[in-house]
């Protein structure tokens, strides 16, 4: 059977060869080199990726004060450590706050890679520096005594470590919470840090995380672990126990199954079900939605019931409402089917003249049939008519004649040539063949064909 082809639209877009030999070969030259290259040689199109989160600026400070603190231990530990205790004390104590130290920590702070932390290094560079150069606390206690009247005795050696501690504290607290104001202190979170639900000291109850903790964003909303629930994490969530609780411990186990809330994990502690099941002497019992009119499924849909729910599958195709699987299930049978025995069985309507045209013929299908045109035949404008088939076509049919005379010449051209290397050898066979071919080919030349080649070519055709 046949049926009507309809040429693609890229298919009539394209260049299509011009007719002839020579035209042709130049076309596909001028084509070859104007392609980009091969397939396989162009680069592929890197992979689509969706693009990376960006880490919360606090979380980049604290990457940035650890790495910091890092190069503290690594410079300390490159430069000292072995061999003269009482020399190396007295190197270290003017290298260990020296600006070579700090310059040599920052130059590694930040991996080459890391936009974030060198976006950071760069706007806190200062601060960091005032804080590495912090004045010693007598220093402080002379500075502030020349603008008082109150005057300070020297401080013990005790005391004056104590001063310089809290004048120059934790890098992370003072650079990242206190001075760049990114971070919170443990269990706060937001702009304010304000406390956790259940305190800055054991944060959602120890069972969940708190959104934004430690970080100047965030709900503060407690993310609880599973089986935990409530505001500060502090309760057992739906379908989960009690096994265990005081003033500040809480353990949850699961209940049975289907049991929404229960006294303990057998299928007899039930004390509410989850939807889809009703509680019968403390247990939960499937409901069968299929059963009552709680399924809501379409006019070409049946019901099947699952544990806790059900599901709304589509009749057959023979079927016009069913209530199950398949075409013994039908209620009526759709337009194109009978009904034989139980089940809704097709029609073959090709049994009958269902096909009037000329030329077409009929064929089967499900509930329906359709009309073609027989083998050999295609329909055009509605009707079928029979295809004519081409005749094969030789490898010379495209070419023109002048093309057929060009190809007889460079023949001719080749065999004269063999000939006559043949013939320099002095054998007197070929040199009377090859006398004879040049003779041949004067007298083609000499001919009015050739004449009216001649003069095709001569005019440029």
């Amino acid at each position: 059977m046949s049926s009507i082809y309809r040429s693609p639209a890229w298919e009539k877009m394209a260049p299509r060869p011009p007719r002839g030999l020579v035209p042709a070969l130049v076309w596909g030259l001028s084509l070859f080199f104007s392609l980009p290259g091969p397939v396989w040689l162009q680069p592929s199109p890197p992979p689509q990726s969706s693009p990376p989160t960006e880490p919360h600026p606090c979380h980049t400070c604290r990457g940035l004060v650890d790495s910091f603190n890092k190069g503290l231990e690594r410079t300390i530990r490159d430069n000292f450590g072995g061999g003269n205790t009482a020399w190396e004390e007295e190197k270290l104590s003017k290298y260990k706050d020296s600006e070579t130290r700090l310059v040599e920590v920052l130059e590694n702070v930040c991996s080459k890679s890391d936009f974030e932390c060198h976006r950071l290094l760069e706007l806190s560079e200062e601060l960091v520096e005032s804080w590495w150069f912090h004045k010693s606390a007598e220093d402080l206690l002379k500075d502030s005594s020349s603008h008082s009247e109150l005057q300070f005795a020297p401080l013990p050696k005790e005391e004056r470590a104590l001063v310089r501690q809290q004048e120059a504290p934790d890098l992370f607290q003072w650079l990242c919470s206190d001075s760049l104001k990114l971070c919170c202190p443990s269990g706060t979170f937001g702009p304010s840090c304000l406390p956790c639900p259940g305190g800055t000291e054991k944060p959602c109850g120890g069972y969940g995380r708190c959104e934004g903790e430690g970080t100047r964003g965030g709900s503060g909303h407690c993310d609880c672990q599973a089986g935990y629930g409530g505001e500060a994490c502090g309760q057992c969530s739906l379908g989960y126990f009690e096994v265990e609780r005081n003033a500040s411990h809480l353990v949850c186990s699961a209940c049975f199954g289907p049991c929404a809330r229960c006294s303990g994990p057998e299928e007899s502690n039930c004390l509410q079900c989850k939807r889809g099941w009703a509680l019968h002497h403390l247990k939960c019992v499937d409901i069968d939605e299929c059963g009552t009119e709680r399924a809501n499924c379409g006019a070409d849909q049946f019901c099947v019931n699952t544990e806790g729910s059900y599901e709304c599958r589509d009749c057959a195709k023979a079927c016009l409402g069913c209530m199950g699987a398949g075409p013994g299930r039908c209620k009526k049978c759709s337009p194109g089917y009978q009904q034989v025995g139980s089940k809704c069985l097709d029609v073959d309507e090709c049994e009958t003249e269902v096909c009037p045209g000329e030329n077409e013929q009929c064929e089967n299908t499900e509930g329906s049939y359709r009309c073609v045109c027989a083998e050999g035949y295609k329909q055009i404008e509605g009707v079928c008519v029979q295809e004519q088939i081409p005749e094969s076509a030789g490898f010379f049919s495209e070419m023109t004649e002048d093309e057929l005379v060009v190809l007889q010449q460079m023949f001719f051209g080749v065999i004269i040539c063999a000939l006559a290397t043949l013939a320099a050898k002095g054998d007197l066979v070929f040199t009377a063949i090859f006398i004879g071919a040049v003779a041949a080919m004067t007298g083609y030349w000499l001919s009015e064909r050739s004449d009216r080649v001649l003069e095709g070519f001569i005019k440029g055709r």
